[in-house]
């Protein structure tokens, strides 16, 4: 699989949709606001914040899917680095910070995810505020992880593709969940992309972000003010710094 193929296909099955009216919301609220998207991946929502009139700041330790994000258009509005929380600019300053798409499931060490929250909190402006999103485990969402609950047909350049998500191990206690991508590509190939996410409870992020020194604002089950639990099976929080 090539990278650019990675990239179409990435964009493909993850369209623009409710979470991403949320977090561009959320961007917007701050007029004109400087907001560091972390974990930007191939940039749809970093462009889409960039045009809505913020200085847009976007960073991602995957480098084909940052060079995706620099080839689309108008992706000159934004500020692109490549790396994780550590690669932000020393002196830069956000009024807003997003890491969507679960991007904090794949940060599978609580230590290196602590780091990440404290150097979010470290370039938040005093009362700057926090938006991110992960699956709720009490949900259970891996389950529906199979060919048969999760396939689909996605439109790309060269041909339809087929394809789905196959859970094949899941550890509850540790929330570690390895998993399988799978593409049936318009020419016949087959593509297997694995590897894992970890999910943590409510009160394990509450008391992460705390750690950190931001506060909790409210948490949703969804991307439309659902409360937990009778959502989509997310934990959509927001915050602040103190």
């Amino acid at each position: 699989m090539t990278d650019n193929h990675a990239s179409d296909l990435y964009d493909a099955v993850n369209s623009w949709g409710p979470s991403d009216d949320f977090f561009l919301g959320f961007a917007m609220a701050v007029p004109g606001g400087r907001v560091l998207d972390l974990g930007c991946g191939t940039g749809g929502l970093t462009i889409a914040a960039a045009k809505a009139g913020c200085s847009v700041m976007g960073v991602d330790p995957d480098h084909p899917s940052l060079e995706a994000a620099r080839a689309k258009p108008d992706a000159d509005r934004v500020e692109w680095i490549y790396g994780n929380s550590r690669a932000i600019p020393a002196n830069a300053r956000f009024d807003v910070v997003l890491m969507t798409s679960n991007v904090v499931q794949e940060i599978l060490d609580d230590v290196e995810l602590a780091r990440s929250l404290a150097d979010i909190a470290a370039h938040l402006v005093p009362g700057g505020r926090l938006a991110f999103d992960a699956r709720d485990p009490n949900a259970r969402g891996w389950e529906a992880w199979t060919k048969e609950r999760s396939h689909k047909i996605v439109r790309l350049p060269g041909g339809d593709s087929h394809h789905w998500y196959q859970t094949t191990h899941v550890d509850e206690q540790s929330g570690l969940i390895d998993f399988c991508a799978h593409e049936i590509g318009p020419d016949g190939t087959a593509h297997v992309t694995c590897g894992p996410l970890r999910f943590r409870s409510e009160d394990q992020l509450r008391a992460m972000l705390s750690d950190a020194g931001i506060v909790v604002d409210e948490v949703f089950g969804g991307y439309r003010g659902e409360p937990v639990g009778h959502g989509v099976g997310a934990l959509t929080f927001t915050g602040h710094r103190q």
